[in-house]
């Protein structure tokens, strides 16, 4: 077994654990969700506008939500994670909202052994390529899987944000910016509810702006445009304030909290 495949081992076993308590928690709000809501942000909403009769592809889609939610939008979506616990939630999902959208449990770097099909859209966001420890194979999986002149879409963490160890109460600078060494976590609770007893054990890395832009221009897509926002949607890091808009930002704004790609298969 290679340390890789070792490393996506213990981070399915903790993201199956990790889908018990979301789907419990206040983040997530499933009773929410399941009367109408939508769990997608601005940033995406005005990337991809209307998506009626599209076929939309959601790498690390989690327990689908936005997969889901995708759907409810009247997009044809295949959602894949690689939480098999996950994909049979979203499975549940999907079936209990009378929804047609289809969900495979895969490593996403495998995701052309499962999935044939060509996509108009390719959509990820969120903690999701921490997960990898090269992105190039994952600019050619999504490469392979977007028809000609199909739109991939990424909103992601910055790598700034990841360059922090938040376990202790006031988050230090520990980890670079493009380190290629395995970042091993060991901690109790989750973003979705601090306060939990899970313990989390995770491999991840940290993957520079340029390193994602080269994986996906080395694969053949054009950026259509990079931008970087100093607010995130969500409240995951510690010690954020909350803006008149509600989105959440550090005292200082001294740095972006994530960035979004658009991005057109040539």
């Amino acid at each position: 077994m290679t340390n890789n495949t070792n490393y996506f081992k213990v981070n399915r076993e903790t993201w199956n654990k990790k889908v018990k308590v979301h789907a419990q928690s206040e983040m997530y709000n499933i009773e929410a969700f399941k009367a109408g809501k939508s769990s997608l942000m601005p940033y995406e909403l005005i990337a991809l506008g209307d998506v009626k009769g599209k076929t939309l592809l959601h790498l690390q889609c989690h327990f689908g939500q936005d997969t889901l939610s995708w759907t409810r939008a009247g997009a044809k979506c295949v959602g894949i994670d690689l939480s098999d616990e996950g994909i049979a939630l979203a499975k549940s999902l999907n079936k209990a909202l009378n929804l047609d959208a289809e969900f495979v449990a895969c490593n996403v770097l495998d995701t052309s052994n499962y999935i044939h099909n060509t996509f108009d859209i390719v959509f990820t966001s969120y903690g999701v390529i921490g997960w990898l420890p090269d992105l190039k194979p994952w600019g050619r999986i999504i490469a392979e899987r977007l028809k000609p002149g199909g739109v991939f879409y990424m909103v992601e963490f910055h790598p700034i944000v990841w360059m922090f160890d938040y376990q202790n109460s006031n988050p230090i600078m520990k980890y670079g910016y493009m380190q290629d060494e395995v970042i091993h976590e060991f901690y109790e609770g989750t973003y979705a509810n601090q306060a939990s007893k899970m313990i989390s054990e995770e491999y991840g890395w940290n993957h520079g702006l340029s390193e994602v832009i080269n994986a996906l221009t080395e694969a053949g897509l054009h950026i259509d445009y990079l931008n970087e926002y100093d607010e995130s949607p969500y409240n995951v890091l510690p010690n954020l304030e909350i803006t008149k808009s509600g989105m959440y930002t550090t005292k200082d704004r001294l740095y972006p909290l994530i960035f979004d790609i658009k991005a057109t298969k040539i």
